[in-house]
């Protein structure tokens, strides 16, 4: 392949998917910290409740959905858990926690957060045609990656001279993570 086209080809694919790779990166950076915080929600309102729960044993999905009728909660179900001593319920617009010992708890209701909410579904979408979008992007990624590591022929910063260290450097750190992590 000829020096111009390995070059236009890195730059034009480089141009074209811009956008999607700082949105990748953007909610990937959201979604990495989901846990410690709810990127795509914002409360607007927190109510303390205070209710009798059954025993572990007798709490299921079945369950969690009338008890949230019961509370007022018309919202679509997620999922429910009880983990650490606490009853949680998750839906789209609502989140319940509750203390398994005393009943003790708090409805927190919320919104998506704006725009926030919106990147981070392009993580979690799973329809055909963004799936195969999504795949098209990972071998254009491929295709950038390779090209501007064939970019540079002549000199001591080439890909065969100086660019296989860092690429093998590159790639150590995933490999740590899956073998120690």
């Amino acid at each position: 392949m000829k020096q111009a086209t390995i070059r236009n080809l890195h730059r034009d694919l480089g141009y074209f998917y811009i956008g999607l790779i700082i949105s990748f990166a953007f909610s990937g950076i959201l979604m990495n910290h989901r846990e410690m915080w709810h990127p795509e929600k914002y409360t607007i309102e927190t109510q303390s409740i205070d209710v009798k729960l059954p025993e572990e044993n007798q709490i299921n999905d079945e369950y969690a959905e009338n008890f949230a009728k019961e509370l007022g909660i018309k919202d679509k179900f997620r999922r429910q858990m009880v983990k650490k001593g606490s009853f949680k319920i998750s839906f789209e617009k609502h989140d319940v926690e509750i203390d398994m010992k005393t009943g003790k708890g708090e409805i927190v209701s919320f919104n998506k957060t704006p725009i926030i909410s919106q990147a981070m579904k392009l993580h979690k979408n799973t329809s055909n045609w963004w799936i195969y979008y999504s795949d098209i992007f990972g071998i254009s990624l491929i295709i950038i990656a390779v090209t501007g590591a064939l970019m540079i022929k002549v000199g001591n910063k080439t890909f065969s001279k100086r660019g296989w260290k860092l690429a093998a450097a590159g790639l150590l750190v995933p490999l740590l993570i899956l073998l120690f992590v």
